[in-house]
């Protein structure tokens, strides 16, 4: 749960890097909670509900997805060829998976060795 809510803490960072794990983390909880509210908004008559959190949750997704292409050194522009159809979304997966840079890029130092010693 500390993975989602370090995304939230950082609302609109859009410089660093983000692992795989707290991308990843991030986007499962996301998931699950997009679809409680989904089921929930249904049942209480406010089919918007998730729409709301949707929204509310945009520019975090948006933060963490660019800290991320930058963990592979990729620019966080990278995100816009999701608007290509079918293509972009496979593109952007293929580098939400793979492993970031092992050294330190243009966008900072790896964050799997943050904090350990050298």
């Amino acid at each position: 749960m500390h993975w989602y809510l370090d995304v939230l803490k950082k609302y609109v960072v859009f410089d660093g890097r983000a692992r795989r794990t707290e991308y990843w983390m991030f986007a499962l909880i996301n998931l699950v909670v997009s679809i409680v509210l989904l089921f929930l908004g249904r049942a209480i008559g406010f089919d918007y509900l998730q729409s709301v959190y949707a929204l509310a949750v945009l520019l975090p997704t948006l933060g963490v997805s660019a800290r991320r292409l930058h963990d592979t050194g990729r620019s966080g522009w990278w995100l816009l060829i999701g608007l290509v159809p079918i293509v972009g979304a496979i593109v952007l997966l293929v580098f939400f998976c793979i492993e970031g840079q092992p050294s330190e890029n243009q966008y900072g130092a790896n964050p799997k060795f943050a904090g350990t010693p050298a």
